[in-house]
């Protein structure tokens, strides 16, 4: 699928052809009325808790209720795809992730396009994957392991929360940049992926921070390293894979889009109110106890940032031919 990067940043850019004062107007007066933040995801996930969050946050900061709908199935298509149809008049927002970047190549015959019909308006969070470990298996480190794993081709079982999952793609991405032979263990959800990985049935996964890092701090799984291109501030003792594979990086990510064709003035708006949030030390705080960073970013740098993070996942699901279930 050719993805029209151009006009996906353009979404982010320019204002709607009104008098300066019309403009203002219409901002200023942005919400009048409950704004339904969906969430394609189940409740209780990073998802959900990201949401719930930041829709408290705006809720203080606009004088109006953001209310949250979990929207979950096909892997964030159902819940996004209901935005896409939305009103653009900013009442409709989308919590996008790192799945809407895969999807986008998964799926061969969605019913939307997400680079040219959901606006980004801000980023929000940057978490890192973890590469971790059975500790049976006999490895300290990331070059250990890849040594390992290049003395047994296709004898480690990697686990993941479902083909096309974060955890999945950033398995690929590894086994391609290290050289390695691992067979794919796909799980429906991260849960019971990490059951099989504490009792020893699989050996290795690469699960999002909060849902792993407990079991790494009791000793039942040995985190080898974080797989975003810096160490994580959380859990800085951690090294990353790109210390020991040049070039290495994934990461899931949260942030905040709407309907095309949305006001630019209100898209401004609402990515003003939400770095904001991020700058304030509370939802530092609570964003940190996730595990992850703040991704604080302009409507069109977030723009470039989710156009570039769908061209690599392409790559990799192209190059292993990763077909959805």
């Amino acid at each position: 699928m050719k993805l029209p990067r151009r006009n996906f940043l353009h979404l982010a850019a320019g204002a709607a052809a009104l008098p300066a004062v019309s403009r203002f107007a219409w901002a200023q007066a942005y919400p009048s009325r409950p704004v339904h933040l969906v969430v394609p995801a189940p409740a209780g996930g990073s998802f959900d808790i990201t949401a719930r969050l930041m829709g408290q946050w705006l809720s203080e900061r606009l004088g109006q209720q953001f209310v949250i709908e979990n929207r979950p199935g096909a892997g964030t298509n159902i819940g996004t795809e209901a935005v896409v149809r939305a009103p653009a008049d900013g009442y409709t927002l989308l919590l996008v992730g790192t799945p809407n970047a895969i999807n986008a190549t998964l799926y061969d015959k969605l019913n939307y396009n997400f680079i040219r019909d959901i606006a980004p308006v801000a980023g929000i969070i940057r978490d890192p994957h973890v590469l971790v470990l059975n500790p049976s298996v006999p490895a300290k480190t990331v070059p250990d392991f890849i040594a390992y794993a290049k003395t047994n081709p296709r004898k480690i079982n990697m686990a993941s929360s479902g083909i096309g999952s974060g955890p999945h793609i950033a398995g690929e991405l590894f086994k391609m940049m290290a050289g390695v032979d691992m067979n794919h263990v796909p799980y429906r959800g991260a849960a019971p992926a990490l059951t099989d990985l504490l009792a020893g049935q699989v050996h290795v996964m690469f699960p999002t921070m909060p849902s792993s890092i407990e079991y790494v701090r009791a000793g039942k799984l040995r985190a080898l390293a974080v797989t975003t291109a810096k160490r994580s501030d959380a859990f800085p003792e951690i090294p990353t894979i790109g210390d020991f594979v040049p070039g290495y990086e994934s990461s899931a990510w949260l942030g905040l889009g709407a309907p095309k064709n949305i006001r630019a003035e209100l898209i401004d708006k609402l990515n003003r109110e939400i770095n904001a949030g991020l700058a304030d030390p509370k939802i530092k705080t609570r964003l940190a106890d996730l595990g992850g960073d703040v991704l604080a970013l302009s409507p069109a740098d977030f723009g470039k940032f989710i156009a570039a993070e769908t061209e690599k996942w392409a790559k990799v699901i192209r190059t292993a031919n990763i077909k959805p279930e």
